[in-house]
């Protein structure tokens, strides 16, 4: 590669010295990934608690073969969302790669699992690992159920809990607790809160 084309050395030996002009440009025009995407949707940063706003861009996977499965899409970009009241656009440097959480070469997408009294773990796809979540929530409500206590009906089961993490906002919160409310729950509680 010819040093005269570099930007920095047109800069220094051209007309253009605060490098506004000519001498910034490339001569390799890029696309913005942002650009190529077919929707922007509004999410909030998995991390920590402080629930800054992302615009997550996401693109059809048009290398997908033809048949009766919907389109499915794919993640391209995450960026700030500067609508968010939270964040205005910004986002730490954690935020700002959570790409990689749904991109990465080192995602999983099946689970270990060891069954009661097993020695080895197994893989289980996700699909599998959710029925058996279903499953058991389903036991344990049957298994925790009381119809009345002390004469009193009071339709609620002791079967299981909800303790939600500090990465939950009011709206997931919310949906958290009409599902467990709906199920016969008591005992939901925040992390946010203890």
């Amino acid at each position: 590669m010819n040093p005269r084309n570099w930007p920095v050395y047109r800069q220094l030996t051209g007309t253009d010295r605060r490098g506004l002009g000519p001498a910034a440009r490339s001569d390799q025009p890029r696309v913005a990934r942002t650009t190529t995407a077919d929707a922007v949707v509004k999410s909030i940063c998995p991390y920590c608690a402080v629930g800054c706003g992302q615009n997550v861009y996401v693109a059809e996977d048009r290398g997908r073969s033809g048949g009766t499965d919907p389109p499915r899409r794919r993640v391209i970009q995450i960026e700030g969302d500067p609508d968010s009241p939270v964040s205005r656009g910004r986002l730490c440097p954690k935020g700002s790669a959570s790409l990689q959480l749904t991109t990465g070469g080192a995602r999983q997408y099946k689970i270990k699992y060891r069954r009661p009294f097993g020695q080895e773990w197994e893989d289980l796809d996700l699909d599998t690992a959710m029925d058996m979540i279903a499953d058991r929530v389903i036991a344990a409500r049957r298994h925790g159920w009381q119809d009345e206590v002390g004469g009193r009906r009071t339709n609620r089961t002791l079967g299981f809990a909800s303790l939600g993490g500090a990465t939950l906002d009011n709206e997931e919160n919310y949906l958290i607790k009409k599902l467990f409310t709906a199920l016969g729950a008591i005992q939901i509680e925040n992390q946010a809160r203890i």
